[in-house]
């Protein structure tokens, strides 16, 4: 199977967000290629998610995990800490009230 660059994939990602009218920005530019991608959902109410993709070495399915929740302070030092691991992480804010981040959607794993 191939698998999609990660530059596509997050450009993708983003279209699809314009396309519900859901505010979403790269704030992290990471690796073109194959870097990681990391989702920060701002409810613009002083709260936070991110969410992370991971792999289950059993079925070999691809989902979206929560990696933090909180405070957006709290979130935001989660993220930088995962950026210092990992210089080729992308991560990408996306602002909506209603929590949504459409990484539950098909094609999004």
């Amino acid at each position: 199977m191939t698998r999609l660059t990660a530059e596509f994939w997050v450009q993708a990602y983003l279209a699809r967000l314009r396309l519900m009218e859901i505010p979403a920005f790269v704030t992290s530019h990471g690796d073109d290629t194959a870097g990681a991608v990391l989702v920060k959902l701002n409810t613009l109410n002083g709260q936070a998610r991110a969410f992370h993709r991971t792999y289950d070495l059993m079925s070999g399915a691809r989902k979206w995990d929560e990696l933090s929740a909180g405070p957006e302070a709290e979130v935001d030092t989660s993220i930088l800490r995962q950026r210092s691991f990992d210089p080729d992480l992308w991560v990408i804010e996306v602002e909506d009230r209603a929590g949504r981040h459409l990484l539950d959607e098909p094609g999004l794993e």
